[in-house]
């Protein structure tokens, strides 16, 4: 489920997921064959031409090799992907709740009590790729998925889409399912949502009023865009300012406002406590930065609108992110869940690998790419 502009050979490329990663996985999984120009011109199938089964324990693994090489090994033209079928039934609700602990708490216990989980949510960014085959189906079972906004998130994407969410914490939770399991699971969310101080749910099954809702969970980047005066938003129709449909870019004004998106994943135990250090920090930094993710697999974002002209404001900003990363692997986990390292995360991927993995990726970069001619800079 990506978002913006995002390809398929792109999400490949930097090992990203969307919205449903918590039960259909992330591109690693779902990847079973990639089609690669090498640096020197030679033409790889990673898992050899043709081929698309669903496990293999043939030599090394290069298609995860070079599913989230970022572009430094090889150019990708060309993703076998596995699919999953839709469905027999699906409902979508949002959930009220008076904190972002209590918000994140009950994802943390939708997950321990086991109820299956498919959309958590995230913010995907831009990805590059060309061509796709998508020939293996792979079966799913049952599926539901919580996705979170603070407060700040909730009362942009509310009023830029047009739905009037309350400014309060937020989950976007979704079932897929049988439709007997269905009510089952229904049942079971609600209760866990009242027992963490959740209010408003409500069920949406029908299509059209599912897709509105996920609409505007899509165009967080550009609710977030608008928050900061100087920042305008336009639409397909070439009108300005907020719409239920047609949001698909932002373009900044003579006032520089700039948006940047953080991306961190930690274990699920230690999210509820990341989460809201992370809110205070932001606070405390007096930083535009709503926060949003697919919190059903620890992965979550803060959407940073700050005054690039402005040295003072954009220093502040990069000490929170560097807080941020080092705040992710304190408590176990990654400076990047699907973004990808690129250039701003380097240090932070030195400190997350230790120098012996550091060392031994710059082996496998020297073997492939002895000429350093992809994306030299990037990752190491």
């Amino acid at each position: 489920d990506p978002g913006a502009d995002a390809s398929l050979c792109g999400m490949a490329a930097t090992g990203a997921s969307g919205t449903n990663a918590v039960r259909y996985g992330t591109m690693r999984p779902n990847v079973l064959n990639l089609r690669v120009v090498l640096p020197d011109g030679r033409l790889l199938h990673t898992a050899g031409p043709g081929r698309q089964p669903r496990k293999r324990a043939a030599g090394y693994d290069l298609t995860s090799l070079f599913v989230g090489s970022e572009g430094t090994l090889g150019f990708l033209t060309q993703a076998t992907l596995r699919l999953h079928p839709l469905p027999e039934a699906t409902a979508a609700t949002v959930a009220s709740f008076p904190s972002v602990g209590a918000a994140v708490a009950c994802t943390v216990q939708v997950l321990q009590a086991a109820v299956p989980v498919a959309r958590i949510g995230g913010c995907p960014g831009p990805g590059v790729g060309l061509g796709v085959q998508v020939p293996v189906v792979e079966l799913s079972a049952a599926s539901s998925h919580p996705e979170f906004l603070d407060e700040v998130m909730a009362d942009a994407c509310g009023r830029f889409s047009g739905m009037g969410l309350p400014a309060a914490a937020t989950l976007l939770l979704e079932l897929h399912g049988s439709r007997h399991s269905l009510a089952e699971q229904q049942q079971q969310t609600e209760e866990i949502v009242r027992q963490n101080g959740g209010s408003g749910l409500a069920w949406a099954e029908g299509l059209e009023e599912r897709e509105r809702l996920w609409s505007m969970r899509h165009n967080a980047w550009y609710a977030a865009l608008a928050l900061r005066p100087g920042c305008q938003v336009r639409h397909k129709d070439g009108a300005d300012g907020g719409s239920a449909h047609g949001a698909v870019s932002a373009t900044a004004l003579p006032f520089p406002a700039q948006g940047y998106s953080t991306d961190v994943c930690v274990p699920i135990s230690r999210l509820p406590d990341v989460v809201v250090e992370t809110k205070q920090d932001l606070q405390a930094s007096s930083i535009t930065g709503p926060m949003v993710g697919h919190v059903g697999d620890g992965n979550f974002h803060c959407l940073l609108i700050f005054n690039s002209q402005d040295p003072e404001e954009a220093q502040r900003v990069h000490a929170f992110t560097q807080r941020l990363g080092r705040r992710a692997l304190a408590a176990g986990g990654t400076c990047t869940g699907e973004h990808g390292v690129g250039l701003g995360k380097r240090a932070l991927l030195q400190e997350e690998l230790g120098q012996e993995g550091l060392d031994t990726l710059r082996s496998i970069k020297a073997a492939l790419d002895p000429h350093n001619l992809m994306n030299p800079g990037k990752v190491l």
